[in-house]
């Protein structure tokens, strides 16, 4: 079991994901927003985040530049609905461990989560 972040401004993603997590007996944390992930994870240490890209306040990929200028390497799944290839490269070159398109599958999420894991990425 791993603590996992959340973070998405769409409360439905938010239950699709916390459901899958949790079948999958993850421990789950939840944002509405980068901004308040950003404050919740000056208290909070996860093994693993998943973010949306898309958010109104702070995208997903602002965010990634914060935590890793920061000096965070918690390994980060990204999840959008619309993946392009300028936006794969940019989240990789940040250092994401992988992107998603939205809404992920269970295994395929739950899989990624457990190579991610076991890496240590």
């Amino acid at each position: 079991m791993a603590i996992i972040f959340h973070v998405d401004d769409s409360s439905f993603s938010r239950m699709q994901i916390g459901k899958t997590l949790k079948k999958g007996g993850h421990e789950i944390i939840q944002a509405d927003s980068g901004k308040s992930a950003l404050e919740l994870l000056r208290t909070t240490k996860p093994d693993l985040i998943i973010s949306d890209i898309l958010m109104p306040d702070m995208d997903g990929i602002t965010f990634l530049e914060v935590l890793r200028d920061q000096g965070n390497n918690i390994p980060i799944i990204m999840v959008t609905a619309d993946v392009q290839k300028d936006t794969a490269k940019i989240c990789l070159e940040l250092g994401a461990a992988a992107l998603l398109n939205k809404p992920p599958g269970e295994e395929d999420l739950l899989a990624l989560i457990a190579r991610i894991l076991a890496k240590g990425v």
